[in-house]
């Protein structure tokens, strides 16, 4: 069956090789870059602040991010080599790796953080230069596990953003403040009417205009810091190892493991993005996705940014939309990378106060959870086996992660390194699932759950 036929089945408007009308791409590439922009720049919003960066350094990391992303994206559109997938994938700045990023940074810095992201890249390049041989190790299940903890780990940060503190209840004085909590809470309410009670482009960047509404109330309160984007130039081209590289072994181990982690993320993002036709993802391109993965992320630290992946919030928006066409997405990537080389809307995009980005970066990283649920229930028959896999990775990710503290008489190395429940929960879904034999039936292939199911599906 051909591609278009495929594409017909699935009622795809757009196929991967199809090119809309140039004013109908740029609209379509517009939605692409409102639905992923906020969680691009997140990530080094959320580090800056931990490591209490200038003003200058944060406007930075934005901007880099914003370049870095663009560049990512059109790599996997339109490969350079081995470099690419040829798919229509947003790139962007990974939050898998804040939780690792995090403890590093407030252990030894910035430096280090951006060394062991060169280092831990290795792992990704050679995964995707020798895809095949590593492809036992990516089963639905364990991709499942990990975009699920991905979400699940990263709620308390969104909350705590959402509460006006970015660094938790002990970093100021008042913490979850009524303020705080009637913007974040109006971002929070608002995104979710327009996503479950609207249609069209409302629905799609939902969140965007959920920010947006909670930005304009911030100025009312006065809480805008427009100071900034006063002081950022018009036109800027980044300059590599600014912040320098640190090495250390804990750190680099520890990002490693999440390069692996993501890895996984990855190939379940391509793959579902390349569902959305009629087809399965062919090993070409899932090996010049995930190397390109692995490549765009070591550039990415020589120049001051953190790593990249594929963002799942796109994957959902082509799948809604029906428009698969890798040039819609290239174009977003142009966009993306133009606004990189302009500091003004790097430094406007820092102004941002933490409980607008809370209200929104809560309802992404639950939605995150939920596209890891969805692989689980669309593509993991619930056996005994999987089922006990499930809950004991799950357990051990989020064990690490609400308490911490379990981990404080080991060495420092153990607690970089599994310090993150991502990493956790992570190794011990792959683990797990590599040791314990496929042999268990189904638990739901019970009559009344047969029965049951079908109705759900009607």
């Amino acid at each position: 069956m051909t591609q278009s036929e495929h594409a017909a089945e699935t009622e795809v408007v757009y196929d991967i090789e199809d090119k809309p009308p140039i004013g109908e791409s740029l609209a379509l590439g517009f939605q692409h870059v409102l639905s992923m922009i906020l969680g691009n720049v997140a990530v080094p919003l959320i580090l800056a602040t931990t490591l209490g960066l200038s003003e200058g350094d944060t406007t930075f990391l934005v901007q880099i991010a914003l370049i870095i992303a663009g560049a990512a994206t059109l790599v996997q559109v339109y490969p350079i080599g081995p470099i690419g997938g040829k798919v229509p994938i947003m790139m962007g700045t990974s939050f898998a790796f804040l939780g690792t990023l995090t403890v590093i940074g407030n252990q030894y810095g910035l430096p280090a953080i951006l060394g062991a992201a060169l280092a831990g890249s290795v792992v990704q390049l050679t995964i995707g230069a020798t895809y095949e041989r590593f492809e036992v190790l990516f089963p639905p299940l364990v991709n499942g596990v990990v975009v699920m903890l991905i979400g699940l780990t990263l709620i308390p940060t969104g909350i705590d953003y959402a509460a006006g503190a970015s660094g938790g209840p002990a970093s100021v004085s008042n913490y979850a403040s009524m303020t705080a909590l009637t913007i974040s809470g109006t971002v929070f309410l608002v995104t979710l009417v327009l996503n479950q009670f609207f249609r069209g482009i409302l629905r799609i960047a939902s969140v965007f205009f959920g920010i947006l509404i909670g930005y304009v109330m911030a100025l009312s309160f006065g809480i805008v810091d427009f100071g900034p984007v006063a002081n950022a130039g018009w036109i800027a081209v980044p300059v590599p190892l600014q912040f320098g590289l640190e090495f250390h072994p804990d750190a680099i181990l520890a990002i490693a493991a999440v390069y692996l982690i993501v890895s996984m993320e990855t190939v379940g993002n391509i793959s579902a993005t390349i569902a959305t036709t009629g087809r399965s993802a062919e090993t070409s391109e899932l090996r010049g996705g995930v190397f390109a993965d692995g490549a765009m992320s070591a550039i990415a630290s020589l120049f001051g940014a953190f790593p990249n992946t594929s963002f799942a919030q796109n994957v959902g928006l082509i799948s809604f939309t029906g428009v698969a066409s890798r040039h819609v997405v290239g174009i977003a990537g142009s966009i993306l990378l133009i606004a990189g080389f302009v500091p003004k809307v790097s430094a406007l995009v820092t102004t941002m106060p933490a409980p607008v980005l809370g209200g929104g970066a809560t309802i992404l990283f639950a939605m995150i959870f939920t596209s890891g649920l969805q692989i689980i229930d669309r593509e993991v028959p619930l056996t005994n086996r999987s089922l006990t896999i499930l809950a004991v990775s799950m357990a051990l990710g989020l064990g690490v992660t609400f308490r911490p503290e379990l981990l404080a008489n080991f060495p420092q190395m153990v607690r970089t390194f599994f310090g993150s429940g991502v990493v956790t929960g992570g190794l011990a879904v792959l683990i797990l699932n590599l040791l314990i034999p496929n042999d268990d039936p189904p638990v739901t292939e019970t009559p009344t759950q047969e029965g049951t199911a079908a109705t759900d599906d009607d």
